[in-house]
């Protein structure tokens, strides 16, 4: 049968790089960091492959730092659509089972938990399945991640009856129980490096030569593993079955350097050597490259070294870094994607004139690096290391709004000396309005544009009581900060204004992410509205479409809108090949603002930058949005900062008071964890160290003092608060609860006076003396609620006390708290409360 040749067949490579991961130690739960080498690694490979003349145009698939319904869904699309060759590539972490019999491809979301579990994984023997079972002919796994080896033995084990799973082989990174190296933020991995290289020689490359290749290379440069131990790349069973070969490149020659010297990386003159040779060919190129070495000897240094090195050579791009928004991160990839696919891009040769490699990360995070932490981007440093926490040091920046480079700007005029200039356009590339995407459930049938943020979510609760507002972490998202100096506006206190958004334990870092982890129950969805930028309405509904509620947008006439901007960075001492870096920045830019680029950001669903807004796609008008609209002021920075600032400190350090009802009545709900003291007991996970806290014992009538102290107000070790409530005891008295909860309000009141720290008053009884809660002294105490601005969680340990017009009903909505009673789930739903206000171990 002889090798197998892909050629003019229809072929299919997934490229899955997962850089960025959600959770990252020091969080117990994370994996150990985040990866941006494996950035280079997608974009470096795509290319290889490309050239490599075995897959065409459309059949190479980046997959950028998946869920694993993201992976699992590209990788049957893929399994679908492949008929010759199918090649399925993963970088990232991984971890084995304890017995070692499993690998597990850690995706985005990748938790490590106690016991073993591991959510947010996909494990091999589920990868094979998917692949055994594809209608390719041939498949190629190429595994570069910790304990890549380890996938040799799984495939042997694998259960397959009908041998399906010979068709696949196994390209490994390390041997097994090998642990590899990050990597740094400027460059692939050694791997993949070598991989790329390896097939960019040009001519035929099968996957024995490539292994072969690799293997000796690697070795020459003495790549380490964890533990000093030698990298030695692994197949499935060399020596090869000259049969169960498979060709993966068969390209034009690209000049291939020699491995770096041992140790890692080439040094400086060594890759400039590199560049010189590959610039030049033949006898001319072996002068040229003497009189170089002449040069040296004499001092290169002050006579313009670069006009010997500069010049690239036809096929060596330019790679251009472009650090963009969370939200932006999809549109931005796009672009970019239609970009190094265009004519522009390409020279007369067929070459790429440069790569581009977008990213992202926190958009508070990137303001604060580049304003004030640029020493450090080029210099790292254990504690302060901006490569690791955001990524290289980028080419271009493209934030939400302009207003975040001059934030930026600002931060830098604080310091003496910065090391990146930013250079920022005087026009925006286009406009996106930040909407309330509302379900159609929900629509109020008002006028979808002109009025504020607080009247739609007024008119939405008077929709559906039930009615949640989501919203993207300001500290991330460009467009969950400008929808936070909404909902701040007009002198709103931040406390108040946040009990209006529904708050998950971890909140989404993306609008993207939001709109894709909505609630898949179709009866919270369906009442769920989202703040996010308008034009993921069109773009970012790809996450599960047959689950999700399609929404429309209603347009508040108070929050910014975004303005993504073209921001240069110019790093100081980058200036080596400066002038061939401008030329293709300028002309990314020129065409990112032209007619094509206006294409594909029109194709996701934004409109014009000036004029009327105008969509620039009217095709967008199908996913529920509006014609022109009229800009809303853009966002200033000053209300930025002071927006994000207020936001950290509503959700700091909390204050609870829990009244606990300890009349008479509640003698046969008092002991045991459904007691009222032992389910107080139970929401205390939600507060921590820093939380100020207090318990009053609610008993007696007015005129006799209303409640006693039972826990001082003040921050408090757990097990102290526990014995407090274990000493609690019923009393041979009836209780007061409007008089209790006038003096809770008032008290409360008067401690956040001077801050917006988030508060909470919890009262629990049985509803025995509900009959006082009635007339004139529940209206006072709801209006003091209203006033005070302190949500009230009123909890009654039987049913039907939160039925509408009741008392806990009309005292919990007047100060926007919530009432529970014997109905719900009270004791999850108290805690959840609890830890909304607290910084505990539910929060």
């Amino acid at each position: 049968m002889g090798r197998f040749d892909p050629r003019g067949k229809v072929n299919r490579a997934l490229l899955v790089g997962v850089s960025e991961y959600d959770h990252t130690a020091p969080d117990p739960q994370g994996v150990a960091c985040q990866l941006p080498a494996v950035r280079h690694n997608r974009t470096l490979l795509e290319d290889a492959l490309l050239r490599g003349g075995v897959f065409g145009e459309g059949e190479v698939r980046a997959l950028p730092s998946p869920t694993p319904d993201q992976f699992t869904g590209a990788l049957r699309r893929a399994c679908r659509e492949a008929r010759g060759l199918l090649l399925l590539y993963f970088a990232g972490h991984a971890v084995t089972s304890t017995s070692g019999n499993e690998l597990h491809l850690q995706m985005r979301t990748a938790r490590v938990l106690t016991g073993n579990g591991l959510p947010g994984s996909v494990s091999f023997t589920q990868v094979l399945g998917e692949l055994a079972d594809s209608r390719a002919e041939q498949v190629v796994v190429i595994l570069d991640c910790c304990y890549a080896g380890n996938a040799a033995g799984i495939w042997h084990r694998f259960d397959d009856p009908k041998r399906k799973k010979h068709k696949i082989l196994l390209l490994m990174s390390v041997q097994p129980n090998r642990c590899i190296l990050g990597g740094d933020a400027d460059e692939a991995t050694p791997f993949t490096r070598e991989l790329a290289r390896v097939l960019d020689q040009g001519g035929e490359v099968s996957l024995s030569d490539l292994y072969t290749a690799v293997k000796q290379r690697m070795a020459a440069a003495k790549y380490k593993a964890e533990d000093d131990d030698p990298q030695r790349p692994q197949a499935l069973a060399p020596p090869w079955d000259p049969d169960a070969d498979v060709l993966l490149g068969a390209g034009p020659a690209e000049p291939v350097p020699p491995p770096p010297p041992p140790g890692g990386r080439p040094s400086r003159l060594r890759r400039l050597l590199d560049g010189a040779r590959a610039s030049v060919g033949g006898l001319f190129g072996r002068t040229v490259l003497a009189l170089l070495l002449s040069f040296l000897a004499i001092g290169a240094a002050g006579y313009g070294f670069a006009v010997w090195t500069g010049d690239p050579g036809p096929c060596r791009p330019v790679e251009l870094r472009v650090l963009t928004d969370p939200d932006l991160e999809p549109a931005m990839r796009a672009a970019a994607d239609a970009y190094l696919a265009s004519g522009t891009n390409t020279t007369g040769d067929g070459c790429r004139r440069s790569g581009v490699t977008v990213y992202s990360a926190g958009a508070a995070g990137v303001v604060t690096a580049l304003g004030g932490r640029t020493d450090p981007w080029q210099r790292p440093r254990e504690d302060d290391n901006p490569q690791r926490d955001i990524g290289p040091q980028p080419d271009v920046w493209i934030p939400a709004t302009r207003a975040d480079a001059r934030r930026a700007t600002a931060l830098q005029a604080d310091h003496d000396r910065v090391f990146a200039r930013l250079e920022t356009d005087p026009e925006p590339l286009a406009y996106s309005p930040v909407v309330l995407a509302v379900p159609p459930g929900l629509a109020d049938g008002g006028e979808r544009a002109g009025r504020s943020l607080s009247e739609l979510v007024d008119a939405l609760e008077s929709a559906d009581g039930r009615a949640e507002v989501r919203r993207p972490d300001p500290e991330f998202s460009g467009a969950g900060l400008l929808a936070t100096v909404g909902l701040y506006g007009g002198g709103a206190d931040a406390r108040t204004a946040e009990r209006v958004v529904t708050r998950p334990v971890r909140p989404d870092s993306s609008a993207v992410r939001l709109l894709c982890s909505l609630p898949d129950v179709d009866a919270v969805d369906d009442r769920s509205a989202a703040l996010v930028p308008e034009f993921l309405l069109r773009s970012g509904v790809g996450c599960h479409p047959l689950t999700r509620a399609e929404r429309t947008a209603a347009y508040p006439d108070d929050v910014p809108g975004l303005e993504p901007t073209f921001v240069r960075v110019r790093w100081e001492d980058g200036d080596r090949d400066e002038e061939a870096r401008d030329e293709e920045v300028d002309r990314f830019r020129d065409w990112l603002t032209g007619e094509d680029g206006r294409a594909v950001l029109g194709e996701q669903g934004f409109r014009s930058a000036t004029g009327q807004r105008a969509l620039l796609d009217p095709e967008s008008a199908r996913w529920g949005m509006t014609g022109p609209v009229a800009a809303t002021d853009p966002a200033d920075p000053s209300e930025m900062d002071s927006a994000l600032e207020r936001y950290g400190n509503a959700h700091g350090p909390g204050r609870v008071l829990f009244l606990l009802d300890s009349s008479g009545s509640m003698t046969r709900l008092w002991d045991g964890s459904s007691g009222g003291p032992g389910i107080l007991k139970q929401t205390l996970t939600g507060l921590g160290g820093e939380d100020e806290y207090g318990v009053w014992a609610v008993h007696g009538l007015k005129g006799d003092g209303s409640h006693t102290e039972l826990l001082g107000f003040g921050t408090h070790a757990r097990e102290d608060a526990e014995r407090a409530l274990d000493t609690a005891k019923v009393r041979d008295a009836e209780a007061d609860p409007p008089a209790a909860l006038l003096d809770a309000l008032d008290f409360m009141r008067e401690r956040g006076a001077d801050d917006e720290r988030p508060q909470l008053i919890v009262y629990l009884t049985d509803g025995e003396d509900d009959g006082r809660m009635s007339g004139d002294r529940r209206r006072q105490v709801a209006d003091r609620a209203r006033i005070a601005g302190v949500p009230v969680a009123m909890v009654t340990l039987k049913s039907g006390a939160c039925d509408r017009d009741r008392p806990g009903t009309l005292i919990a909505e007047a100060g926007r708290g919530r009432c529970l009673d014997a109905g719900d789930d009270l004791v999850p739903d108290l805690r959840d409360e609890v830890a909304r206000t607290g910084t505990g171990e539910e929060r």
